[in-house]
Parts: C-alpha cells; sequence; structure tokens
C-alpha cells in the first residue's frame, strides 16, 4: 500500500509540475527567475528567493534598516532548516540551490506523503488513507510542495509529530519538536496537541499504569513545544545581538510595521461583510467546531482533531488575512480525510468524493499558479 501510496503521489506531483510549468510562460523574466523563465525558474518565485539567499550567503548581521531606523525585509523571517539542508545537497551534488531547493522539497514532500498514509492508516482503511493523501496532495496550493518552499518539510515533520504522540512516544516527539522549532512557527499550537496527547495517556492510567520515566517524557513533550517555539526567536537575538530581532523582522511584512493578533481578521471582516462582520466570524468559528468535533470526525482521534482546532486558532492570533493562507492550509490535512469520509472500507461514494475533490484541487491549482504563483507587475498577492 505504501508503493500505491508513493506513486500516486508522484502522479499529483506531475500534473503540478506541468501547471507551474504551464504558469512559466506567463511569467515576465525577472530577477528571481532568470531569462528566459522555465520550470526551475518558477521554483525560486517569491519565498524561494529568500531561502536561495540563505542557502548561499547566510543571514546578515546586523539586521538590515532603513535611514530612519526601520527594520527591512530580511532573511532572519524564514527558519533555518529547509535553507541549511538544501546546502548540503547543494554541497554534496554540486547542484545549484535553483535544481537543489526544488528537488529536497520534492522528496520531502513524498516522504511526508507516504507518513501520512501510515498516520491514517491507524484510523481509517489503508484505501482510504490513500485517497485522503491524494486530495491533499492536489489541494490548490500543492504546486509549493515540489518548490523552494517549507511546506513539504513541516509537513513531513508535522505528521510524524502527531504519530509519535499517538504511539506515545514522547521522547522521540520532543525531538521532532526541536526540529519544527527550527522549519516553521508552528510549535505552539502544537503544545495544545502535545498536552491533549498527554491527559488522553493520563486518563489510560488504571490499565496501563505510567511508569516514572514515563511520566518525565509526558511532561517534557509540551515543555519542548513552548521551547521550539521560542528557539528560532532566541537564536536571532544570540547572533544578531537584537532582543526583538526577529518580531521586528517579521512585522515589516505587515501593514504599519505592526503585528497586531487577531485585529487583522476584524479589520478585513466589517471591510468586506460591513455590519455582518461579527456574524461571518462566528458562523466560520461556529463550522470549524463542527468538522472537527461532529462525529464524522471521531475516527481520526483527538490528537488530530485538536490540531484542526488549534492551528486555525494559532493562523487567527498570529497570521493576517491574504492569500498566504490558502499555502498555510495546506498544513490542515485532517479535512482531506473528512472530505473523502473518514470510514474504515472504500465506498462508491467515497471514490466518487474523492474523485470530484481532486479534480476540483487540480482545476484550482490551474487558477492558484497563473494568479498567485506568477507576479504580475506591478504588484501581486503573494502565495
Amino acid at each position: 500500500m505504501l508503493v500505491v501510496a508513493l506513486l500516486t503521489y508522484a502522479a499529483t506531483r506531475v500534473v503540478s509540475g506541468v501547471l507551474i510549468a504551464r504558469a512559466a510562460r506567463s511569467q515576465v523574466p525577472i530577477g528571481w527567475t532568470g531569462d528566459p523563465v522555465d520550470y526551475w525558474g518558477m521554483t525560486l518565485m517569491w519565498d524561494g528567493t529568500w531561502y536561495r539567499r540563505i542557502a548561499e550567503n547566510g543571514y546578515p548581521v546586523p539586521i538590515p534598516v532603513d535611514a530612519a531606523g526601520v527594520t527591512q525585509q530580511n532573511e532572519w523571517a524564514f527558519y533555518p532548516l529547509f535553507p541549511g539542508l538544501a546546502r548540503g545537497l547543494m554541497a554534496v551534488t554540486g547542484l545549484e540551490f535553483r535544481y537543489a531547493g526544488a528537488v529536497l522539497a520534492t522528496i520531502l514532500g513524498a516522504a511526508a506523503a507516504v507518513l501520512l498514509v501510515v498516520l491514517l492508516r491507524r484510523h481509517v482503511s489503508d484505501g482510504v488513507a490513500v485517497l485522503a493523501m491524494a486530495v491533499w496532495a492536489t489541494y490548490l496550493a500543492s504546486p509549493v510542495l515540489q518548490i523552494a518552499y517549507t511546506e513539504s518539510l513541516a509537513m513531513l515533520l508535522l505528521v510524524a509529530f502527531l504519530l509519535l504522540l499517538e504511539q506515545e512516544r514522547w521522547w522521540g516527539a520532543v525531538a521532532v519538536a526541536l526540529l519544527i522549532g527550527l522549519s516553521r512557527p508552528i510549535a505552539v499550537p502544537l503544545g495544545l496537541v502535545a498536552l491533549v496527547a498527554v491527559v488522553l495517556r493520563w486518563r489510560r492510567r488504571a490499565q496501563r499504569p505510567v511508569g516514572r520515566g514515563e511520566w518525565v517524557g509526558m511532561l517534557a513533550t509540551p515543555v519542548g513545544c513552548g521551547i521550539a517555539g521560542f528557539v528560532w526567536p532566541a537564536v536571532v537575538w544570540w547572533v544578531t545581538g537584537q532582543r526583538d530581532g526577529y518580531t521586528d523582522t517579521m512585522a515589516a511584512w505587515r501593514a504599519g510595521h505592526e503585528i497586531t493578533p487577531f485585529v487583522p481578521w476584524w479589520t478585513n471582516a466589517q471591510y468586506f461583510f460591513h455590519d455582518r462582520a461579527l456574524v461571518v466570524l462566528v458562523v466560520y468559528t461556529l463550522a470549524l467546531l463542527l468538522l472537527a468535533l461532529g462525529p464524522w470526525a471521531r475516527p481520526l482521534g483527538w490528537v488530530m482533531r485538536t490540531w484542526m482546532l488549534a492551528y486555525p486558532l494559532y493562523l487567527f492570533a498570529v497570521q493576517d488575512p491574504g492569500t498566504s493562507l490558502y499555502r498555510y492550509l495546506l498544513l490542515l490535512f485532517p479535512a482531506a480525510v473528512l472530505g473523502v469520509g473518514a470510514t474504515l472500507r472504500v465506498t462508491v461514494s467515497t471514490v466518487v468524493r474523492a474523485a470530484a475533490l481532486v479534480g476540483l484541487g487540480v482545476a484550482l491549482q490551474v487558477w492558484w499558479t497563473q494568479e498567485i504563483l506568477v507576479l504580475h507587475l506591478p504588484a501581486s498577492w503573494p502565495p
């Protein structure tokens, strides 16, 4: 079944690759892509070029500021594990980053897809697990899984972390959490997931007593997530000597150079929905709660269901609404299982739903690659 999963994932990447190559014909040559623009140039779009700079030149010290002392956009906003791995691949193979970054992302994405099936098989049938993976792998922003972005690495580590929690391998989960802390800023919501896993284990202590060593591992897991959530800001402070270097750098991408939790969502809701803004936000919140807590989600177990709630809450708190959300939602993979149907056997309904979602995902990828991945001068929304 894992071979089937790998072949299925490979097919999805071929489809996305064709769409990326097609989008290259719409991209005017810019510094990111080179001239002429080809598939490999498209893999360096947007964040891909930031990761190339890190892999080739490292991080700037001191943090760049303008004449008024305001922090400018710079490499410290981007976590080091992916460009570090790419740099290692470049050293071993002699490849340029334009190839190494894309190849690395594709390999990591394949590993994530296989491990995702391993995780899902604990809750649904083998066939349903593969179908859900196919839906996830054809999601509208899934082309980022094969370009120089961190989604494939983050997905691999996320699935590994959740699997280790379900297996109650606490110290392994701590190690993966620390790696996550060097790859993407998602360790904090994972702390809530870890806490739920610990509570679930504690509630089963009558059937399986918890030894002293396991207690230590259980307590270390949410603590490790907390440490992982602050390890990169601490590294930025240590290297640059600027205590708020990371937050100032992140603010450089925000309107007004300021990070204000939750407020941008309310502001945007008011702009688009006016007096109905509060109603819209309440409806979206209730829909998310219903999706994660309804009876259809019960087969997923509380670890994945908690992630379905913790991650959107985290995005709501720290991210401004925008087109990058399409990409961020790629990590909300349990939704793909619910879309297919979390069942213990494949039915005609399961196949039809999966086929419809795959078709919809591919169709939306056409739009995403043409309108979001491509930079439409003079300005464009980022992926």
